[in-house]
């Protein structure tokens, strides 16, 4: 008998992908300055950040991170559960439970290992798992591992979300959604399917990852607008609006000391560094308090909006920070992504299979760190890299 070799598999499907055109590859930044970066020796302006706040080199982060270094050294050392939790953990989860309207919070390394977190936590084999066609691919990974039936509901239908619960109305279920989904930029219909879930007796869990800081009375994203009990499970991360690095899981004190005895992405892993944590407390303050920044953030997007109809640039009906000019051709987006980079502009192309097979785009992000100016001159780049009324279908 011979095995398959796995490094000759993985170097086919390599070639295949490139063969495709569909390669992705790192791009090294050797050095950022707010919204500008450089790239292999070029300065470009950055619209591919989500840094949605600007906060990533704000002073009041920078002092935080670098005192809490200085008193508590740079690594954890240790998982939480075996001395790795610090004071300034313990803090931030508190600050986050508040901010959010949660009895409590967790904080995990990263969002993709919170989502594998709490799925496999609460889901089993036997169980229903509903999830929109667009979400985050680590609510799909979580609820692959976890041994629950995954069953996927067209983009935002309710309807559809209703007709997937029901195929088996006799298990236990949780439905996951986006709050803002991070490819198209459109926001769940989260009064809708809480609604549902109450209906039908099914935990909703959102990952509002694109959405805390940008959304919101305080910027506490959008399902921070609804009740625990209408979001049971709320998860957010810590490294795009709020520029650290990280995530959290709140929701009820029952919801958090389950996942601390079995949420194995919790249990099993090195906490976050303590100096990185105070540093994710400061921009809480700052995406909490800050209103100015986050009207400003606000601005730029309809600026972007208005002048990308003003200049017959078709857009994805998006009211966030994302903002995808849809191509469709993998090829004809990748051309633009290169022409951009020639008038100084770093907005990558995103093609299959990050998004479905005739979607590829630009996806521009916007940032509170832009500026009028800057927005203008990418609309003016873009109205000469696409052809006039190319977009949303």
């Amino acid at each position: 008998m011979s095995r398959p070799d796995l490094f000759a598999r993985l170097a086919q499907a390599h070639a295949q992908r490139a063969h495709e055109d569909l390669l992705r590859h790192v791009h090294t930044v050797e050095h950022a300055d707010g919204p500008c970066i450089v790239v292999a020796g070029r300065a470009l302006l950055n619209f591919a950040s989500n840094d949605y706040l600007g906060l990533a080199q704000h002073p009041a982060l920078r002092e935080a991170l670098t005192k809490a270094a200085a008193h508590s050294g740079v690594g954890a050392t240790a998982a939480h559960l075996l001395g790795g939790h610090r004071d300034e953990h313990a803090a931030l989860e508190e600050k986050l439970a508040r901010w959010t309207g949660r009895e409590r919070a967790l904080l995990f390394s990263t969002g993709y290992m919170a989502n594998l977190g709490v799925l496999g936590a609460l889901l089993r084999d036997g169980d229903t798992c509903v999830q929109d066609k667009l979400n985050h691919a680590s609510l799909l990974d979580g609820a692959r591992l976890s041994g629950a039936q995954l069953r996927r509901y067209r983009h935002a239908d309710v309807g559809s979300a209703s007709q997937q619960l029901a195929t088996d109305p006799d298990a236990a279920a949780l439905l996951a959604s986006d709050g803002v989904f991070s490819m198209d930029g459109d926001v769940a219909p989260l009064v809708e399917l809480a609604a549902l879930c109450t209906k039908q007796q099914t935990t909703l869990m959102v990952d509002d990852a694109h959405s805390l800081g940008v959304f919101g009375a305080q910027g506490a994203g959008c399902a921070a607008e609804l009740a625990q009990q209408d979001v049971p499970v709320l998860m957010a991360t810590l490294g795009k609006a709020l520029g650290v690095a990280g995530a959290f899981v709140a929701g009820s004190a029952v919801l958090v000391d389950g996942l601390v005895q079995f949420a194995r992405t919790y249990v099993y892993t090195t906490a976050m560094p303590p100096a990185l944590a105070a540093a994710a407390s400061a921009a809480v303050d700052v995406a909490r308090d800050d209103r100015e920044r986050r009207a400003r953030l606000h601005q730029r997007i309809a600026q972007f909006r208005d002048g990308a109809a003003a200049r017959g640039i078709a857009l994805l009906d998006s009211p966030s920070a994302i903002q995808p000019v849809l191509f469709g051709a993998s090829d004809a987006a990748l051309a633009a992504a290169r022409q951009l980079e020639t008038h100084g502009f770093y907005v990558p192309a995103i093609r299959p299979p990050t998004v479905p097979a005739g979607k590829a785009r630009l996806r521009v992000t916007l940032s509170a760190a832009h500026t009028e100016s800057d927005v203008a001159r990418l609309l003016d780049a873009l109205a000469r890299v696409v052809p006039p009324a190319h977009g949303a279908a």
